[in-house]
């Protein structure tokens, strides 16, 4: 069971132009997305503050809405972005297309925790963390024949934890020229770079949720009402400290297929042996392929029945055996039980390209942006299911 809350860590000191444009802006994008609508009025989309229901979702989502800038200047309000070479509204949506499939290209495992466990619905721009608690399973029933027998009573106890919501970013630019000129032209803006930019970003993300890249780590709460237990960081699936270890895989050879065979029933044991009963993913290093589409024989046999991965995918929990490129380092295996349990993927941001000018104007800067964050789960003995195999 986890329960969520957000905590604003105050006292933190950040420099650069970015972010300075984005404290100018309350950490709304949307403001730095001034396009020109109608008869070329400026506009901008911004958060009203509000929570609106999708349908299509059926989740709760901010309400966004366009308003005139100037409108927003009449009410005392402004930002020097605003003053930038606004984009036209289908030159954004060239932008916002070309981030969409960059990102889907890049991102198998966080998809795969998308799918089984998405939080979102929340602005994660105005939060620094987001607090959870694992609570142990209590309870006992009780078995007579006229229901009289007392039965023991217990409370839960409940641990507090959190996630930093850290934002992963990479930037580029135009110049105002190379923007008119395409204009002038009837070129279609090139796109070229913020497709590089959403790639960087999704790369961070999913090399994040596999455990290749260290995650942030930010200040926690040692004591007080709020304390955490443990460290307020990023974990990734093969690094989170919970995860069960398993340090004798097989190396194969393609003439020991019973023996890796044996190793992911081994996995799965321990999975049982804490409760956890699927559905599983097994996810493998680049160096399983060769073998797992090998020709799987039975000790004694001559006639070829199936390649090794087939025989895999027909143990019963399992339901796919999945590669991950990203994970290129020896023979490693990740059993895990994709249910919200276990993980999620929490989308406090969705990827955005924000601009804002410098230069007087010559120099057009854009940030593609986003706040997509993996989380992994423990209850509260400390046991998460996840098995994480490798050869030593």
């Amino acid at each position: 069971m986890f329960v969520d809350n957000f905590i604003q860590v105050p006292g933190s000191d950040y420099t650069g132009n970015a972010v300075e444009v984005m404290n100018g802006v309350r950490f709304d994008p949307g403001m730095l997305r001034p396009y020109l609508g109608k008869n070329n009025e400026r506009l901008v989309t911004i958060n009203t503050g509000r929570m609106i229901y999708d349908n299509t979702k059926q989740i709760y989502l901010p309400e966004r809405r366009p308003v005139r800038i100037r409108d927003l200047m009449n009410q005392g309000m402004f930002h020097s972005v605003w003053n930038a070479t606004s984009l036209r509204k289908e030159e954004w949506i060239q932008l916002d297309q070309a981030v969409i499939p960059a990102l889907r290209d890049r991102l198998r495992f966080y998809d795969d925790m998308k799918k089984a466990s998405n939080f979102s619905g929340f602005n994660g721009m105005g939060k620094l963390t987001l607090e959870y608690e694992t609570t142990n399973d209590v309870g006992e029933a009780v078995v007579d024949m006229d229901g009289l027998s007392p039965g023991r009573t217990d409370n839960p106890l409940f641990k507090l934890r959190s996630l930093p919501l850290p934002i992963t970013h990479s930037d580029f630019w135009f110049s105002a020229r190379r923007l008119a000129v395409s204009r002038s032209g009837g070129v279609p803006l090139d796109t070229r770079m913020v497709e590089m930019a959403s790639r960087r970003c999704a790369e961070m993300v999913e090399d994040t949720a596999i455990g290749i890249e260290t995650g942030i780590q930010f200040g926690t709460v040692a004591s007080g009402v709020t304390a955490h237990d443990g460290l307020s960081k990023v974990y990734g699936a093969t690094n989170f400290p919970y995860r069960i270890t398993k340090t004798d895989l097989t190396t194969p050879t393609g003439s020991n297929p019973e023996a890796v065979m044996q190793d992911v029933i081994e996995m799965r044991e321990e999975m049982y042996d804490i409760g956890a009963y699927g559905p599983f993913v097994l996810y493998t290093s680049t160096s399983y392929d060769a073998w797992l589409d090998n020709d799987y024989f039975r000790t004694g046999s001559t006639a070829i029945s199936r390649t090794l991965r087939e025989r895999i995918r027909g143990i019963e929990g399992i339901m796919d055996i999945r590669r991950l490129d990203q994970l290129n380092s020896g023979y490693q295996m990740l059993l895990i039980q994709m249910s919200s349990e276990t993980l999620r993927a929490v989308t406090g941001m969705a990827f955005t390209v924000v601009q804002w000018e410098s230069q007087g104007g010559m120099r057009l800067n854009f940030k593609v942006m986003g706040i997509e964050v993996p989380q992994f789960f423990a209850d509260y003995d400390g046991d998460a299911a996840i098995v994480h195999g490798t050869t030593s």
